[in-house]
């Protein structure tokens, strides 16, 4: 959708249908999502045996040893909730937010500081992310569901976040006439009408949903 709001500003952006629903929302988007979801559901429910190298007897057996020492200890499964409260909520479509101002970041900064896509700091950039946004995701996660032990939000977080906006600054600083052309009337009705959406089930779901279970409850007890 990003791409469809802003292939007016990026020309790379302007691919025909069949790229955008076949090659990148079912392929490649849809398929790592599918294949990636697999893998964490199998290495939650894998048995880790940790026994010292020197204990193993075939060599097979130790090559193997060295590959899973570089596997987590042990596996925490992440339950987001996002709609379990109006915090986890917020801090989700924060994540989603900065996530996506990341993504466009790469495509923007490559058209205003005249990167071809195979440049070596474009990969490294990717390399970077891939590292430090992991650490900042279980930082957030923790932050989220324990904030009673965790209350500050981690530093790689806090990071993650200022390089991702001072990435944005750097491309409004050299190329605002790009950033300021404005968005076709029907990109910009259908932006309004998915914020209010996203806002009127906000209200509804932790406003209007929480009062009405509240009354029906108190009705109940008196009853």
């Amino acid at each position: 959708f990003l791409e469809y709001s802003l292939e007016h500003q990026l020309p790379n952006f302007s691919e025909c249908w069949w790229d955008h629903w076949i090659m990148d929302v079912i392929l490649c988007n849809g398929l790592g999502i599918y294949c990636g979801m697999k893998t964490l559901g199998w290495l939650s429910l894998k048995t880790y045996k940790w026994q010292g190298l020197w204990n193993i007897h075939t060599y097979k057996g130790k090559m193997k040893r060295i590959a899973f020492q570089f596997t987590p200890y042990s596996w925490v499964k992440f339950e987001w909730k996002p709609a379990s409260s109006l915090r986890r909520w917020l801090a989700v479509c924060g994540i989603i937010f900065i996530f996506l101002l990341a993504e466009l970041n790469t495509f923007y900064l490559k058209f205003v500081l005249w990167m071809p896509p195979e440049h070596y700091l474009v990969l490294l950039r990717l390399v970077f992310y891939v590292n430090v946004g992991g650490v900042a995701m279980r930082e957030i996660y923790d932050f989220m569901d324990d904030p009673k032990f965790h209350k500050k939000l981690g530093q790689q977080a806090w990071l993650v976040a200022a390089i991702t906006a001072t990435e944005f600054l750097i491309v409004i600083k050299y190329d605002p006439y790009t950033l300021t052309l404005s968005l076709p009337f029907y990109i910009t009705q259908c932006w309004i009408l998915g914020i209010m959406l996203v806002l009127a089930w906000t209200v509804w779901r932790f406003f209007i949903h929480d009062i009405t279970l509240r009354y029906k409850e108190i009705r109940r007890q008196k009853q």
